[in-house]
């Protein structure tokens, strides 16, 4: 789902991923991040939250717990 949201190549992400480092991790996919949370796995998820996210395992961990 990560992968289809950022609209890059499917497995060519993993948990060590840095956020920063993926171009198309921008403003827009970061709002699509929270209303995925939302809708999907029923989590608010907050503009601070959000912020502390720096790798794609750090997104997988919110959405697991």
């Amino acid at each position: 789902m990560i992968e289809d949201m950022l609209d890059v190549e499917l497995e060519s992400l993993n948990e060590d991923s840095v956020l920063a480092e993926i171009p198309e991790y921008d403003s827009m996919t970061k709002l699509s991040l929270i209303v995925m949370c939302d809708d999907e796995f029923d989590k608010k998820l907050t503009g601070e939250q959000l912020i502390e996210f720096k790798t794609i395992k750090d997104i997988l961990d919110f959405i697991e717990k």
